[in-house]
């Protein structure tokens, strides 16, 4: 009976008579059909990625002046490898450029290695270098 009267007055409140809420009561519901869902799936070939897999790139790059480590690092930044020969640079150019690109290598958690005199190889996270054809550098070997 409290439920009741509190309903009564919010019917009151609201405008509403108690005559009004038994014509719910003799309404009859429809059911709905469930709706059909849509069970067409993409599919996605798997030889996509094995293709991107194989068309990964190594860049060559002989830097004349400082400012040619930019599309260097920017190679590196879009995951692809670089060779980078320093035999038209001088030295403390070189090595600046070198400086650059093992800081670059840092961020992406990439690799440079020495593979010849004054030829790097710089590589991104992901890239396996097989052999033994590096050699760690030293300040020395600038000098």
């Amino acid at each position: 009976m409290k439920g009741m009267a509190l309903g009564a007055k919010f019917g009151k409140f609201f405008g509403i008579s108690e005559d009004q809420f038994d014509e719910d009561e003799d309404y009859q519901y429809e059911e709905q059909q469930a709706s059909q869902v849509d069970t067409n799936k993409k599919v996605v070939s798997l030889d996509g990625k094995r293709r991107t897999m194989s068309e990964k790139k190594i860049a060559l790059f002989e830097p004349r002046v400082y400012s040619d480590v930019k599309a260097i690092a920017t190679r590196l930044l879009s995951d692809q490898a670089a060779v980078v020969n320093f035999q038209r640079m001088d030295e403390q150019q070189s090595k600046r450029i070198v400086d650059f690109l093992t800081g670059t290598i840092f961020a992406i958690n990439g690799e440079i290695q020495r593979v010849g005199d004054q030829i790097f190889l710089c590589t991104p996270a992901g890239f396996v270098v097989e052999g033994n054809v590096t050699s760690e550098f030293t300040d020395s070997d600038f000098n």
